[in-house]
């Protein structure tokens, strides 16, 4: 298993450097030069050249490089230039409200469809499981907008169930208080799509030979369900969340932005509008680390929930 881990971790190496020279290209030299940005529209030569020289953008290429390289290394991207703080500062305050809210998200969503996914899987063509499939293909048709704002004027202006906007200083309100209706809105637009794909795992295992095989034994329904088919339809399962996972980070920024929540996602489009070139790239890069990460996650998560499940 050490092996493993440290062979996986070396097969990193290449494509965190492809992720890091294609971040460095796109943002050094498709995306302009960041001093004229800074230094605004009534500047001359001299204010644009004294940026260049701050920025170490007057070095050459591979000078430049090795600078990314060292900040990504030591986590230090310097500071952001809308604001002047840390970037470091920005990625670890920002990075606890949105694992406030999709962690409890990620959580409901899976354990729900898993078990709502068993539970239609086993009555497939019957008239549930194409009432749930009608209703799934209709909550995939409306738009994670449309939830937004028919929740936040419904619950929580008209009702006062829930505060419309905000977000506090302790873990205990802001997941109680304030995550509750981001997290309902979450959980309502993504349960249709994870519900049919769970499914489609589940059905894929039902109709194998092991389940003929375990029924003509006369073994129960239930554990013939939760011990066979599951096994079996949770490393496609595993895959899918942890793939999701680090995108997760950065796909709810609708939510994060409508209801204030200062999490990555709302930070990203903060730094988009500002064009913030060092938190972009500092999200960018560490996105793609924790996706490699994630994934080997997951693949040590298969022999976990199957040890018949080969590591190479």
């Amino acid at each position: 298993m050490f092996a493993y881990i440290l062979r996986r971790l070396w097969q990193m190496l290449p494509t965190m450097a492809g992720v890091v020279v294609l971040v460095f290209v796109l943002f050094n030299w498709v995306g302009g030069d960041p001093s004229y940005l800074l230094a605004g529209k009534m500047a001359d030569a001299r204010a644009i050249a004294n940026i260049r020289a701050q920025l170490g953008l007057d070095a050459p290429w591979y000078v430049q490089l090795g600078i990314f390289v060292k900040q990504i290394v030591t986590f230090d991207f310097g500071n952001a230039w809308a604001t002047g703080e840390p970037v470091s500062h920005i990625i670890a305050s920002r990075l606890g409200p949105s694992l406030t809210v999709l962690v409890p998200l990620t959580f409901l969503e899976t354990t729900i469809g898993i078990a709502l996914a068993l539970a239609v899987a086993f009555v497939r063509g019957s008239l549930t499981d194409r009432v749930v499939m009608v209703a799934c293909t209709v909550g995939m048709s409306i738009s994670i907008l449309v939830y937004i704002i028919v929740f936040q004027y419904g619950l929580a202006y008209k009702l006062g169930l829930f505060p419309v906007q905000g977000w506090g200083e302790h873990f205990t309100e802001n997941l109680l208080r304030y995550a509750t209706l981001p997290i309902l809105i979450g959980l309502t637009v993504s349960l249709a799509p994870t519900l049919r794909l769970f499914r489609s795992f589940v059905l894929d295992e039902v109709g194998q030979d092991y389940v003929r095989t375990a029924r003509a034994k006369g073994l129960p329904e239930r554990r013939i369900v939760w011990v066979h088919v599951l096994r079996n339809a949770a490393i496609p399962i595993i895959t899918y969340v942890m793939a999701n996972l680090p995108a997760l980070l950065i796909g709810a920024f609708l939510l994060e932005r409508f209801f204030g929540i200062p999490g990555i996602g709302r930070e990203v489009i903060l730094a988009v509008e500002r064009s913030d070139f060092p938190v972009i790239k500092a999200i960018t890069v560490y996105v793609a680390a924790a996706t490699m990460v994630f994934n080997l996650l997951a693949d040590l998560m298969y022999q976990a929930v199957d040890p018949r499940v080969q590591l190479k």
